[in-house]
């Protein structure tokens, strides 16, 4: 018989996986409409902007999972009034954030073009995609934002449907702006924007048919508080500057080892890691709220049930990852539209790439494991060597000492070691047992 744990991970991780794998698909269905209907160097245009999109990402899951976080645990202890207070305080910090980068990505997109290495092939196409999507960073922020405590306050189904009618939505919104309508980068751009909107619409009735504990209401602004979000989603945000990291080195490495080959490899090479990225996350955020609320009731059975299956559910997700990438690399190249050069290079170097995920996605999984668990130092201390430190170092380093041969192995070599470190760390914070505050 299946135990309450067990229908508890299905619940609530498999309709997150499913959101996230969503979620990624905007970027996705965007690079393989324009990489067919656009061109490969407009790939890779979107592909050097893509630090600038992933950190918009990133400060998004610092003030998500940061609320969420400390939501659950309120949850866990029955305080539904300090749930409210928290998700007010989230929402306020989101929207303020989301109005910053707003205002960058619109209004200083040519500046970022040039200073992420966008030259002459590539500056037109990538400051036009920047611009528009930078319009819609607010409604999408609002929008991921209201599903992170939604799929807390008992709602992963509804979460669920918000992301799959967004992503039917950004599938005819990019056929419809690259091929009937020819936008090109711009048009992928908006259609992303626009499905997010709705998405947002979506999402918005579990409020106006007051489903769940949250509500919108006025609020009492508190430093205390705000600044607590931005500890307990420190982690998370870190752990998110990774990719934006690890794409911004690749592709200065690759600028100047192997050219306009590599770049428009890797805009492809991407988006493969953003649907691995996808799942993983997915599984973590699933858990975080059993995490956080067997953390908040002081159930350590069921703490330790779900962290065990977190990380069986990371490893095995990332070998299946790996499978996939091995029979079916041709397929995805063609589906992007990758010429015959380009084809065959990513055939040799995909493989080399994608056995990094397996490390990376227990890290993942570790991580958000520390911080549902008030051990927020140890899991900053794991985001930082792995999204800056470790990361940064490994590709601008190893290249230039053992060839261009490793350039595709720095991430298997980056995240293992910090697999190592986040080991250590989880077993002396549990040495004694969990400590509950």
């Amino acid at each position: 018989m299946v135990s309450l744990q067990a229908k508890n991970v299905m619940k609530y991780v498999v309709p997150t996986i499913l959101s996230g794998v969503c979620f990624f698909m905007f970027t996705i269905i965007d690079a393989v409409f324009v990489g067919r209907g656009v061109g490969t160097n407009a790939l890779g245009a979107m592909n050097l902007i893509g630090p600038f999109v992933m950190i918009v990402g990133a400060f998004n899951m610092l003030i998500n999972i940061g609320g969420v976080s400390i939501f659950a645990v309120c949850i866990g202890k029955g305080d539904v009034e300090g749930a409210n207070k928290v998700f007010r305080h989230g929402m306020f910090l989101l929207l303020c954030v989301s109005l910053i980068l707003c205002f960058a990505g619109v209004f200083f997109s040519d500046s970022i073009c040039t200073m992420l290495g966008a030259g002459e092939t590539y500056h037109h196409l990538a400051k036009e995609y920047l611009f528009w999507y930078s319009l819609f960073i607010i409604p999408s922020a609002l929008s991921t934002g209201l599903q992170n405590y939604c799929r807390n306050d008992g709602a992963p189904g509804l979460v669920n449907i918000a992301v799959i009618i967004s992503t039917v939505c950004n599938i005819f919104g990019d056929w419809l702006l690259i091929f009937p309508i020819p936008w090109g980068t711009k048009g992928a751009a908006i259609a992303t924007g626009v499905s997010q909107t709705i998405g947002l619409f979506v999402i918005l009735t579990h409020f106006i048919r007051k489903q769940g504990i949250i509500r919108f209401s006025k609020i009492k602004l508190e430093g205390g508080l705000l600044r607590d979000i931005v500890t307990h989603g420190l982690p998370e945000g870190i752990s998110q500057l990774a990719t934006p990291v690890m794409m911004f080195c690749m592709n200065m490495v690759l600028l100047d080892m192997v050219g306009d080959l590599g770049i428009n490899s890797f805009s492809i090479i991407c988006n493969i890691a953003s649907f691995s990225m996808a799942v993983f996350f997915g599984a973590s955020e699933g858990l975080q709220p059993l995490f956080g609320q067997s953390y908040g009731a002081k159930n350590e059975k069921d703490l330790k049930f779900y962290f065990k299956a977190g990380m069986g559910i990371s490893f095995l997700g990332s070998i299946f990852i790996n499978i996939l990438v091995v029979f079916f690399s041709r397929h995805i190249c063609v589906l992007y539209g990758a010429d015959e050069v380009t084809q065959e290079y990513i055939l040799k170097v995909l493989p080399q790439f994608a056995v990094g995920f397996i490390a990376m996605a227990l890290n993942v999984m570790i991580s958000s494991y520390l911080y549902s668990t008030e051990r927020t130092v140890q899991a900053i201390s794991i985001s930082i060597l792995r999204s800056i430190i470790v990361n940064a170092a490994v590709i601008l380093i190893l290249p230039y000492i053992l060839g261009e041969g490793i350039i595709w192995l720095t991430l298997l070599i980056y995240e293992t070691i910090v697999f190592v470190v986040a080991l250590v760390l989880l077993k002396q914070s549990e040495k004694n047992g969990i400590t509950f505050k």
